[in-house]
């Protein structure tokens, strides 16, 4: 049993999955690597100058990686149900349980479909904190927009559904702001002093 099971490894995935375990939520995330930033150059992406998709993804991973999260790269989710007051997760491999789950499949809405997540329109139906109609799933991404479907707007979404996430285990609003005074009791040797 984990806290949070996330389903993608995209930029609204991964960043759920950094806000997660770096805030010491047991995370697992499924890749399968199907996001379309391998065929991106990100010029539109706050505070990133210049930098290939495929670098971009390798980074992220990266910091995923150091803080924690369980990622089974490869590993497809088959299904997503609700069981025992949370989640079951169905690979190829197996089955994980989990508290939370956030649905970061980017313009793919099949498992929030069969998770009985209510829709508008084509689109997953979730307010400001992205949860969905079902209590303690939420949707990110291409999934609940249109045509917005930019790195930073996904990112940002991934990123709500964890503080929410948060926000929810903690009983009171969780903010993740950390400042220089605090960065090496955080990061640890993680800090890039360059």
């Amino acid at each position: 049993m984990v806290d949070v099971a996330i389903v993608g490894g995209g930029p609204a995935g991964l960043s759920a999955g950094l806000f997660a375990g770096k805030n010491g939520l047991d995370t697992v995330l499924f890749d399968t690597d199907g996001t379309w930033m391998h065929k991106a150059h990100l010029f539109n992406y706050l505070g990133v100058g210049s930098v290939g998709g495929s670098e971009f993804m390798a980074t992220a991973r990266q910091q995923v990686d150091d803080f924690g999260v369980d990622r089974h790269q490869g590993e497809e989710v088959t299904d997503v149900s609700a069981a025992d007051g949370g989640f079951a997760v169905t690979t190829e491999d197996g089955e994980y349980d989990a508290d939370y789950v956030v649905l970061a499949t980017g313009a793919n809405r099949d498992l929030a479909e069969s998770l009985g997540c209510e829709f508008d329109g084509d689109l997953v139906d979730v307010g400001v904190s992205m949860e969905t109609s079902v209590a303690g799933a939420y949707a990110t991404g291409a999934m609940v927009r249109a045509e917005e479907w930019q790195a930073v707007i996904s990112a940002g979404d991934g990123a709500a559904a964890a503080l929410n996430i948060l926000s929810a285990e903690k009983g009171e609003h969780y903010h993740d702001f950390d400042v220089p005074d605090t960065a090496s009791s955080v990061f640890g040797g993680l800090i890039d002093d360059e």
